[in-house]
């Protein structure tokens, strides 16, 4: 009836935020995306070319206000996925 407490999950906040542990910049990083870094970051490459596609899309057209803001988000997009591949990449086995 009193089973013992087998549940080792973190309690707050602060210490799920903490889980895995990892250094500086990388604590930026959401924790369940952190997990699965080369999924994300292929996803965010993936979305940041799509985005900067609409922008050279809307170039053409001439819609300038359109065209910066989906070529900044694809520019954001890009520099992230990046940044998670390297991190992935850089990871030890």
């Amino acid at each position: 009836m009193n089973a013992p407490n087998d549940n080792t999950a973190p309690k707050g906040l602060r210490e799920w935020w903490l889980t895995p542990p990892r250094p500086g910049m990388q604590r930026l990083i959401y924790p369940y995306e952190y997990r699965h870094l080369r999924f994300f970051g292929v996803g965010r490459v993936a979305g940041g070319s799509a985005a900067a596609a609409a922008g050279v899309v809307c170039l053409s057209y001439g819609v300038y206000g359109w065209a910066a803001f989906f070529l900044a988000i694809g520019a954001l997009n890009l520099a992230g996925g990046s940044w998670y591949l390297t991190i992935a990449r850089s990871a030890s086995a």
